[in-house]
This record gives C-alpha cells, sequence and structure tokens, in this order.
C-alpha cells in the first residue's frame, strides 16, 4: 500500500505542478494563452487524483504535502536546471519522513 500511496502522491503533486506551471508560462515567459486549457485539464486531474486516496481528507492532504515538496524540488533541479542545496535535500528528506510517518499511521486513531 506505501508504494502504490506514494506513486499516486507523486501523480497527484506532477498534474498540480504541471497545471500552475503552465499559466506561468503563459503570464511570466510570454507564452501562448492556450497553455491555460491544458493547465485546466491538469488542475482536474490534480483534484480527481487526491480523491482516489483511502484516508481522510485532512490525513490525505497532510502526506500530500510531504511529497509535494519533494516533487517540487525535483522539478526545480529537472525543468528548472537549478542545482539544489544541502538544505533542499534536508528539507526533502525530513518531508518523505513525515509522509512515512503520517501514512504509516493511516487507519489507527490515538484520540
Amino acid at each position: 500500500m506505501l508504494v502504490r500511496t506514494t506513486l499516486l502522491f507523486l501523480l497527484t503533486a506532477i498534474a498540480e505542478i504541471v497545471g500552475c506551471f503552465l499559466p506561468y508560462l503563459w503570464l511570466r515567459k510570454g507564452g501562448s494563452p492556450w497553455l491555460l486549457l491544458p493547465a485546466a485539464v491538469s488542475l482536474a486531474v490534480f483534484a480527481w487524483l487526491l480523491t482516489m486516496h483511502p484516508a481522510a481528507s485532512g490525513r490525505t492532504y497532510a502526506a500530500y504535502g510531504c511529497v509535494y515538496v519533494v516533487t517540487a524540488l525535483a522539478w526545480l533541479r529537472i525543468v528548472d536546471g537549478v542545482r539544489l542545496t544541502a538544505t533542499d535535500l534536508l528539507g526533502g528528506a525530513v518531508a518523505i519522513a513525515g509522509m512515512l510517518i503520517i501514512v504509516s499511521g493511516w487507519g489507527k486513531s490515538v484520540l
């Protein structure tokens, strides 16, 4: 379940980043307004993917946020071509640890 959930989070993060990056290209980089069409589709896919997780929405959003951080750092390196710093890598590791902790507790109520 952990691998499936992580991959689903990764796809969700990519859909969100693409959905936000395309309008950025249009507004800041002189791209075509036609970029808004695939951006809207990407954001719709993002919202749909969030509904596919088995946990309550708050837990899903919390764990997803951790994966989003790491995906955004990968985007920074791969798409933007910016070299990551040691603190980027440390922050990404802490975020992934947070996601693993949250997901490992799904279905185990304490309070």
